[in-house]
């Protein structure tokens, strides 16, 4: 119940501001144009979303850290915090239950990209099955940046330290997995190295997943980061309450 309680609340206040109506519009102009101009979907000449996913880790990168920023900054900065962690609801059930309300805001931006599905669907016979596996990819990876944001949120009191930090440490986990990164070790890291950084970056799984590759250890991978980065998150409130 007091998770449930959260996140009603939680998900109640973004509506209340102009940020959850700025942000959605944003994601799907984002997304559009990459996808139709950026991409070239149309002169691809294939079913299939691949345009519409391959940058959905580089908008996430700079459009989830201004969901996660304010989870908990803007608590400590208004001192809300200590008010809030008096209430009969255990920090862990806090932490779930704004995180929870965050993701489900996510989700329904990313939702809302459907008429793209229905468009494909038109213009040709598009495999669903690999488009929907890509879908909960990008709700799971949205959830992962999610979580690692709101560790870090609860490290400051300023939503912009946050917002660059979430951002900073966002682009080091996709970075991981580029070909860049990659060619710049290969030749004289061992292979052991290369593989490590291609296991922790979230653009290695994602494109994965959005291949068609369906392997339940890609899912498994953003569930564990979550997972990790909640618990930090609870470590963190829990130690600087008071503060």
């Amino acid at each position: 119940m007091g998770i449930w309680a959260i996140f009603k609340r939680e998900l109640a206040s973004y509506f209340l501001t102009p940020l959850a109506y700025i942000f959605i519009v944003i994601f799907l102009v984002l997304t559009a144009t990459f996808t139709f101009f950026v991409g070239g979907f149309f002169d691809r000449g294939q079913a299939d979303l691949q345009t519409f996913f391959s940058f959905h880790p580089w908008l996430y990168l700079f459009l989830t850290p201004a969901i996660a920023m304010r989870l908990w900054a803007e608590e400590r900065k208004s001192g809300t915090l200590e008010l809030l962690l008096t209430l009969p609801v255990s920090v862990a059930s806090t932490v779930l239950g704004k995180f929870l309300a965050a993701w489900v805001f996510a989700g329904i931006a990313l939702a809302l990209t459907f008429p793209i599905w229905i468009t494909v669907n038109y213009l040709g016979s598009p495999d669903n099955g690999v488009i929907l596996a890509s879908y909960i990819g990008s709700f799971l990876m949205a959830g992962a940046y999610l979580a690692l944001g709101s560790a870090l949120s609860a490290t400051t009191q300023n939503q912009v330290i946050a917002f660059v930090l979430t951002a900073a440490v966002g682009v080091l986990f996709v970075s991981f997995g580029s070909s860049m990164v990659q060619s710049f070790f290969t030749g004289w890291a061992p292979a052991g190295l290369l593989e490590a950084l291609r296991g922790f970056s979230f653009l290695t799984h994602f494109q994965d997943i959005t291949r068609g590759v369906i392997d339940l250890r890609d899912f498994v991978f953003f569930v564990t980061v979550i997972a990790a980065f909640l618990w930090a998150t609870v470590l963190l409130v829990d130690l600087k309450k008071g503060r």
